[in-house]
């Protein structure tokens, strides 16, 4: 009997360790997917404020870049683009530091997700860094839920934006 459930156990984590490769997200289609963000994004129920979004494309469509601009001065931004079949995400913060993001395996087709790989400019992970970032695809092109984590010694710092496109 304790054969059988060893080996039962067994073949569901292979036939689901055989699942998840299977899901494994094609990222040159996420970065497609990506791509239909291109425009500018306002926070919801606040379409006369002076802070905004926009996302456009540069280098031959290779290179998604997203900016804030918050009273018409540019706050910071974030390149977007595939590295040897990665989705890469640089994000270059008002800090002065650049963390570099990488999509996850967790991410799905309706929730992406970049996790820390490393940064530039960053003395120590101590100090106050975009640490990991996400994207929540909601029912229809026209709404978003942004999400991003700053780390710092001081613990972890979650904020969410709940985006819709600038009509």
């Amino acid at each position: 009997m304790k054969f059988l459930n060893i080996l039962f156990i067994t073949a569901l984590l292979l036939l689901s360790a055989g699942v998840a490769a299977q899901e494994k997200l094609n990222t040159a289609d996420v970065f497609s997917q990506m791509k239909s963000l291109v425009g500018v994004w306002h926070k919801k129920n606040a379409a006369n404020s002076n802070f905004s979004i926009s996302f456009e494309l540069t280098a031959n469509d290779t290179v998604l870049i997203e900016t804030w601009l918050n009273k018409g001065k540019k706050h910071s931004l974030t390149l977007y683009h595939l590295n040897n079949g990665e989705l890469m995400a640089t994000h270059y913060c008002p800090q002065g530091n650049q963390p570099r993001m990488q999509l996850t395996d967790s991410s799905t087709n309706s929730d992406l997700s970049f996790a820390f790989l490393d940064a530039t400019n960053l003395k120590s992970v101590d100090n106050s860094h975009q640490h990991s970032l996400g994207f929540q695809f909601l029912n229809d092109n026209n709404s978003i839920l942004r999400k991003e984590v700053y780390l710092s010694k001081s613990g972890k710092e979650l904020s969410e934006l709940m985006l819709v496109r600038k009509q």
